[in-house]
């Protein structure tokens, strides 16, 4: 199923490594779509957010691709997760 490119201010959610409760989880984490381009989305979140080799990313940014299962509308049914669930 293809799904179309994300926007500039849409509001999504990313599986990523980020603090909950002062603790690192692996988990959907809401943040908005702040800059876009033929291939990626970069989202910022309002909690600390850390690469996939565990570093902590100052401006709160992460970028995926527009195809990523890691990446999904908010409250779009139908989307699965990274486990298909």
């Amino acid at each position: 199923m293809s799904r179309s490119k994300f926007t500039v201010g849409e509001q999504v959610e990313v599986f990523c490594d980020h603090l909950r409760d002062g603790q690192r989880v692996n988990d959907w984490l809401a943040g908005k779509v702040v800059q876009v381009d033929l291939r990626m989305a970069a989202v910022q979140f309002e909690t600390d957010v850390f690469s996939i080799n565990k570093l902590l990313i100052p401006n709160r940014i992460l970028w995926c691709a527009h195809g990523s299962r890691n990446i999904r509308r908010l409250g779009v049914a139908g989307e699965t997760d990274s486990t298909g669930k």
